[in-house]
């Protein structure tokens, strides 16, 4: 173990860094007349659909005035980037005792019956959010990465003819506690430094406006049967209807008769703000929603995997109205291959987990990717490095980001996201880091709660809700093959139990209980973190596959395409041919030859540099590949020559 560069990596707060005003090639061509106007949800789509993202007003104000909506607004806000962000124009951080206030004058609605409901969407605002039409509270949402759904009709103002909407404002009130209190915030921190990243908040995906007939489709889950040969499809709507679904040489057609009860697998509506946070003035009994179960056939399926990413096309009518999604037809699982070894498989044969760690920041946008296209080069180029699976790391994506994955085939391990009150770095980072067999296996039960930030009941059950509401909302992602729980020990609590509560929910994908260290055994994965031995394979005696799940982590600073001069990482390099080198051995003499001996997968850190951690595979402006996948491995003779 190299101690030498084990301290250097212990990571120190650097508040008080001004960070190089970084851009992508895509923040430094934005317009934002234009921005991020692709369908926010491609496994849901309908022809309605009115795209809010450009300028609104905002204003910062004391917690204390919190009952009162604002009369006047400071300036212009460029939504969806958070306030944080270069490109919203503001760059203004939102601290725990503030409330930040946006404005927003609605454009004017025409629908094509008034009957119609109009329902507004925000893919996802950091951290506590309440929404007001007009002068009215309509909905309330808690929760910095999930999107949510307010059916704002009965507050809007229509004209005469109740098909054209007239003057209505929206606003939205946000309040974020960061890293203060113990709600999920991830890598952000007040205080960013090493690998905690700059705190960012309020709206940070698209808001949207869409039409749906007074029938309509609410949500759908899609289950691939285990043997390959068959798909279900269910389908809530508001009230009982006629429903077909249509998929490639088969139709299925439902009556209202044919309504089901919800099983366990089937939520429903979760991401309705009525649901959990009631929505004001609204009678819920009036849409009580109903449930139809779909089961097709398929005689010869076309698997979809990272090398052949086939998608089938799905079309759902009710009634009047009209949603199109997609499905893939594949398996993940964990079980021994025909030498006995713990593997993980995909489509019923073994399959190496090649994978990459992806934080999710931009230097422009922080947790808000500048275009779609930002988003499709982040996988492409990792997909040129040779990458088959992605890790995205303590963070809900935004839905495009797991459509370009399934289109484009990038195996995805979705991590919960992580919460607690200030963590005792030297107990659950440190130590673990530098002996994981000696301080890497406290138990994470009732007397360690404390221990492990996780003192407050609320914020256990807090962080439950939430991972059950990620595993619901990306359920139906063909890509996602794995649900990582919990990180290095960053709040962890009964992760046994948690893992139980995850497999009740979604049977058909292995779970990593603990990535890093804190295992307490249960799960499909032995998952470590090793960046400082010797890369090794250890025998689960619970017979689990086992994966290092992070592991690299080498630097190579760039003057220019950097946020500060610091750096920040586990092994430092000081030229690109030295890095190359390098990671050429770590991947083909040190991470290949334990593939045989029962190694499943690995997990390279990271995607790209990101502030003052620059061990990326990428700038952070995303502006240089610091890798040759095709590196000559000759260069290890002429650069140690």
């Amino acid at each position: 173990m190299d101690l030498i560069d084990a301290i250097k990596a212990i990571d120190k707060p650097h508040e008080d860094d001004i960070l190089n005003r970084l851009y992508t090639t895509w923040g430094e061509n934005i317009d934002p007349s234009n921005l991020l106007k692709e369908y926010p949800r491609p496994q849901f789509v309908r022809d309605s659909y009115i795209n809010l993202n450009g300028y609104w007003e905002y204003l910062f104000a004391p917690v204390n005035s919190r009952d009162e909506l604002p009369s006047r607004m400071e300036g212009n806000i460029l939504v969806p980037f958070s306030p944080e962000a270069i490109l919203s124009g503001v760059e203004k951080k939102l601290l725990p005792d503030q409330l930040l206030w946006y404005k927003k004058n609605l454009p004017c609605i025409t629908r094509k019956s008034a009957t119609s409901r109009i329902l507004l969407h925000f893919g996802a605002v950091d951290q506590f959010a309440d929404v007001f039409v007009n002068d009215s509270l309509v909905g309330s949402h808690s929760g910095g990465y999930l999107p949510f759904t307010i059916d704002i009709t009965d507050f809007l103002f229509f004209k005469e003819d109740k098909l054209n909407t007239s003057d209505n404002t929206i606003y939205l009130r946000v309040r974020d506690t960061s890293d203060s209190s113990y709600h999920s915030r991830g890598k952000q921190t007040l205080k960013r430094g090493g690998m905690y990243y700059t705190a960012q908040s309020g709206i940070w995906q698209t808001v949207w406006i869409e039409e749906v007939p007074e029938i309509y489709v609410r949500e759908i889950k899609i289950h691939p049967g285990a043997d390959l040969h068959s798909v279900t499809i269910e389908v809530a709507t508001n009230k009982k209807a006629n429903v077909t679904v249509k998929i490639p040489g088969h139709e299925l057609v439902k009556s209202p008769d044919s309504d089901i009860h919800p099983g366990t697998t089937f939520s429903g509506d979760w991401s309705f703000s009525s649901d959990t946070y009631p929505t004001i003035g609204v009678d819920h009994s009036a849409v009580a929603p109903s449930y139809y179960s779909f089961k097709f056939k398929i005689e010869t399926p076309h698997l979809w995997s990272p090398e052949d990413p086939y998608l089938y096309p799905i079309q759902i009518l009710c009634e009047q109205d009209h949603v199109s999604s997609y499905f893939a037809m594949r398996s993940f699982e964990v079980k021994y291959d025909d030498r006995g070894k713990s593997r993980f498989f995909l489509n019923g044969r073994p399959y190496f987990l090649m994978g990459v760690l992806d934080q999710g920041y931009w230097p422009d946008g922080l947790y808000t990717a500048p275009s779609d296209d930002a988003l499709i080069y982040d996988i492409t180029e990792m997909k040129r490095l040779h990458f088959n699976m992605m890790r995205k790391h303590i963070k809900v994506e935004s839905a495009r980001w797991y459509y370009h994955c399934d289109r484009l085939g990038m195996i995805v391990w979705q991590d919960m996201v992580s919460g607690g009150s200030s963590y005792a770095k030297p107990v659950v980072s440190y130590l673990p880091t530098l002996f994981p067999k000696v301080f890497g296996r406290m138990s994470d039960g009732p007397a360690y709660y404390k221990t492990f930030s996780r003192g407050s009941a609320e914020g256990r059950r807090e962080w439950l809700d939430e991972m059950q509401n990620t595993i619901r909302y990306l359920y139906n992602v063909p890509s996602i093959a794995t649900w990582v729980l919990f990180n290095e020990g960053w709040g962890q609590f009964n992760a046994a139990s948690a893992t139980i509560m995850a497999k009740e929910l979604d049977k058909t994908r292995p779970v990593d209980q603990a990535s890093g260290w804190f295992d307490e055994g249960s799960g499909d994965f032995r998952s470590v973190h090793n960046y400082f031995r010797p890369l090794s394979v250890e025998n689960d005696p619970n017979g689990r596959a086992f994966v290092i799940s992070e592991y690299g982590g080498y630097t190579c600073h760039i003057d220019g395409h950097s946020s500060v001069d610091r750096v920040y990482g586990y092994k430092k390099y000081d030229t690109l041919d030295e890095l190359g080198v390098a990671y050429y051995n770590l991947i083909n003499a040190d991470l290949k030859p334990l593939i045989p001996k029962g190694l499943a997968g690995a997990v390279y850190t990271q995607v790209s540099d990101v502030e003052e951690e620059v061990n990326g595979l990428m700038t952070y402006d995303r502006k240089i590949t610091k890798i040759n996948p095709d590196i000559d491995p000759n260069m290890t003779k002429r650069i140690n020559s």
